[in-house]
């Protein structure tokens, strides 16, 4: 059985894309990951995967932002939104919390990508793995990946 990791290589050298794979102590957070590839919080994508009223969709945006769940409920037109148990994410997935990749197309689970995420020119991300990330250009994944593009996050107020 081929790895998310593998897929998502095997998809970025299909198309050509240029990119960083790292290998690194296991990261479970947004900050671990940027602390080990010594990379900005910023061009984190961590991907938050959501149980709406009848589905399940993977958000991505960038790891110093957090999820707006009001921009979502009425983007989606709904009103039951909450985070995917660890059980549910493991189900969908087969992964562990932490290593989802911004890569729902290869999970079979729509998704929708923050338009923040393509403010940097570089976006970094485990890639199905905890001690596996890649980095790579933004405008390269929203080539490949055409995900759908909407404001679902905001700044998050550290103190």
């Amino acid at each position: 059985m081929e790895t998310v990791t593998n897929k998502i290589i095997s998809l970025l050298e299909q198309h050509h894309i240029h990119f960083i794979r790292k290998d690194h102590t296991p990261t479970p957070t947004s900050q671990d990951s940027a602390r080990e590839r010594g990379e900005p919080l910023k061009i984190g994508a961590k991907a938050l995967l959501v149980k709406t009223d009848n589905e399940f969709i993977l958000f991505v945006l960038p790891a110093d932002r957090k999820l707006d769940t009001k921009k979502v409920k009425v983007i989606l037109n709904t009103k039951n939104l909450r985070f995917a148990t660890k059980e549910e994410l493991e189900e969908k997935t087969s992964l562990i919390p932490g290593a989802v990749p911004p890569f729902g197309n290869l999970l079979d689970i729509s998704m929708t990508v923050d338009t923040a995420l393509f403010n940097e020119e570089y976006m970094a991300f485990n890639a199905g793995s905890l001690t596996t990330s890649i980095k790579m250009k933004t405008q390269d994944y929203k080539r490949i990946v055409q995900p759908r593009v909407e404001e679902i996050s905001q700044i998050k107020l550290t103190i």
